[in-house]
Parts: structure tokens; C-alpha cells; sequence
């Protein structure tokens, strides 16, 4: 019997296939879900607009929320979590009405907040569509290639991959066998950096800090400043901007922590 917040999450987007779609994985994976499996809660989260709170109240309820996961990094969480759904995939037509939601304060993260969601109320779903698959996939191959190792070697699956997969192991976490994209692509990192960010990976902050400095500083920001001058990207020359200006945060705030 499926769980009351699975249930709204698949009605929320129309049906198992169509949520299997969005969050990418096959199909008879969700079909044999007896409730959000632990590290898809933010996905789903993302593409039905149920709440993580209701998707599994068991890990995200009142009484649950670990008391060290203050409102800081809950919101840093979700900060990776957004930037992991929009670099995973296009955002769909529901999607980019909840962003065209946002908004923000003054300051230059808010600003791109803002400026995001008027970008996502201007663009359609399919013109958002034909951006994402020319900047990350094309005919061959997109125009940016999103992986640690492409940025860092120039070339795919090499050392700083390896270097990752090893560290993941320390850390208690493994590959999802749905997920066919290597490790270090950018919307993998950030999903897991949301995760130690909201508790759900138990580490250290010195852990959260190497995984930071080791794999994520030496080279994403080089990808969000060059999806901003993109000749291809429109919409998410934007993502990217947001993208660079939280890594710029999040440089500053390990390095104070000194």
C-alpha cells in the first residue's frame, strides 16, 4: 500500500510514469515505491510541490528535524536542492511557475533569486527544453559538459572522479543504480551537498567543508560563470548567476569558519 505523500506526489503530476520522467529513473522503479525512498525526497519534492514534510513526516516531521540542522543550513539545503533540479533537467511547465514565484531581499543572492523568477515568467517549457538540451547535451555533445573532471582535466572519467568515488565511500554514500550520470556532475554534487546540509547524510562540518574545497569550489563556479556568458543559454544564464554568487557564499562562510 502506498504512502499518503506518494499518492499526492504522483497525482500532483499527473500519474508513476510522469513523476518517474521528471525526477529521472524508470518507471517500474516508482511503481515498486512503497513510500519516497530517503534520497529522492527532495526531488520529489521539487517536481509535485508536496512538501518533504508530508512526503515523509518520519524524517522531516517537527518531532524529527535533527536540532543540529539549524535554519541556516536548512536553507543552504535547499539552495543545492534547486540548483541539483535545475541542472539535472529542464524545469517542466509546473516547475516554472513555482519559480516565477521567487523572490528576494537586496542583497545580490535575492537579486538573483528575483531575477530568476522573472526569467522562468517570460520563458515556455519548450523553449527552456531546446536551451537546456543545447548547453548541456546537443548533437554530440552540449556546449558546456557539467563534470568535475571535464573542468579539471579536460577530459571525462578521470582522476578527480575516482578521487570522489573514494570520499563517497567514506562518507556512507552510494551511487543510485537509476542514476547513469557519473558522480561528479554538477547536479549530482549539489544534491548531495543539500543532503549533508539537511542532515539527511550524517558528516562532519569538517567533512561537509573537504567535500566543498575537494570537489565542488576547484571547478563549478568556472561552470556557472560560463553558463552566464553563454551564447547558447537565456534562461539559464540566470541559474547560472544564482549558481556563481551561492558558491561565492559558501567559499566565504567555510573559510571563516577557520
Amino acid at each position: 500500500m502506498r504512502d499518503p505523500g506518494l499518492d499526492e506526489a504522483i497525482q500532483a503530476v499527473g500519474g508513476v510514469t510522469e513523476l518517474a520522467r521528471r525526477i529521472g529513473i524508470a518507471q517500474p522503479s516508482v511503481s515498486n515505491w512503497d513510500r519516497v525512498p530517503a534520497d529522492r525526497v527532495v526531488a520529489v519534492e521539487t517536481v509535485s510541490g508536496i512538501s518533504r514534510m508530508h512526503l515523509r513526516p518520519d524524517l522531516y516531521g517537527e518531532a524529527s528535524v535533527p536540532i543540529q540542522v539549524d535554519e541556516i543550513d536548512q536553507e543552504r539545503s535547499q539552495e543545492y536542492a534547486l540548483l541539483s533540479a535545475l541542472l539535472m533537467r529542464a524545469p517542466d511547465k509546473n516547475f516554472l511557475a513555482r519559480l516565477a514565484k521567487l523572490r528576494g531581499d537586496a542583497t545580490p543572492l535575492g537579486k538573483a533569486h528575483a531575477t530568476l523568477g522573472q526569467a522562468a515568467e517570460a520563458v515556455s517549457a519548450a523553449q527552456v527544453g531546446s536551451e537546456y538540451f543545447d548547453l548541456f547535451i546537443g548533437l554530440g555533445r552540449g556546449e558546456l559538459l557539467p563534470y568535475g573532471s571535464y573542468y579539471l582535466t579536460g577530459f571525462l572519467n578521470e582522476r578527480p572522479l575516482a578521487r570522489l568515488r573514494d570520499d563517497l565511500i567514506q562518507l556512507g554514500i552510494e551511487r543510485v543504480e537509476e542514476n547513469y550520470e557519473p558522480e561528479d556532475h554538477a547536479a549530482t554534487l549539489c544534491e548531495i551537498m543539500s543532503a549533508i546540509a539537511g542532515g539527511r547524510f550524517p558528516a562532519s562540518k569538517s567533512a561537509e567543508r573537504e567535500m566543498f574545497e575537494k570537489h565542488l569550489a576547484p571547478w563549478m563556479g568556472r561552470l556557472f560563470s560560463d553558463m552566464e556568458i553563454s551564447e547558447t543559454g537565456n534562461f539559464y544564464r540566470h541559474v547560472g548567476t544564482l549558481g556563481r554568487i551561492f558558491l561565492d557564499i559558501e567559499t566565504e562562510a567555510f573559510a571563516l569558519a577557520d
